[in-house]
């Protein structure tokens, strides 16, 4: 990693964007996307406020930062997201030309960088990024399972 960038203090933007998401009762997963150290762009979990399937942070981070720059490509540019992508996200970032990529926590159920499976080698895949895991993630973790454990909480009982 590039010790002139503090990751953390990146990271730390993007758990501000999941705190959004769960200020808006959706699963708390924040992106930002930096380019020269300064944020193009943001986004938070949507799905259920949208009803779009597309909405995660990093589709929305994607959209706001190509939509500042007028450009699909964000060569140069890095994603700072606070749980690893899942198939979907990773896609778009690689599509995106995303050049680093850092999460925070592992998702061992949906995750493509390794947590559940690997797609971030792939040989067929025509653009790859360096990818860094593991910022952060014992606050990023936290913010989720709690999330997940007031869910069921508040599910009705049969």
């Amino acid at each position: 990693m590039n010790s002139n960038i503090d990751h953390e203090y990146f990271m730390s933007l993007a758990i501000e964007m999941a705190k959004q998401s769960l200020a808006s009762n959706e699963v708390p997963v924040g992106a930002i996307i930096v380019c020269n150290n300064k944020v193009i762009g943001k986004g938070y979990n949507l799905n259920i406020s949208r009803s779009d399937p597309t909405a995660h942070a990093e589709i929305n981070a994607l959209r706001d930062a190509s939509k500042l720059l007028a450009n699909y490509r964000l060569n140069n540019c890095q994603m700072y997201v606070t749980l690893e992508p899942c198939i979907m996200c990773l896609g778009a970032i690689f599509h995106a030309r995303i050049e680093k990529l850092f999460y925070s926590a592992i998702d061992q159920k949906t995750g493509a960088c390794g947590g559940y499976l690997d797609l971030t080698q792939d040989k067929a895949i025509n653009h790859h990024c360096e990818i860094v895991g593991g910022i952060l993630a014992n606050e990023t973790s936290a913010l989720l399972k709690e999330f997940f454990k007031n869910k069921r909480q508040k599910k009705p009982q049969t």
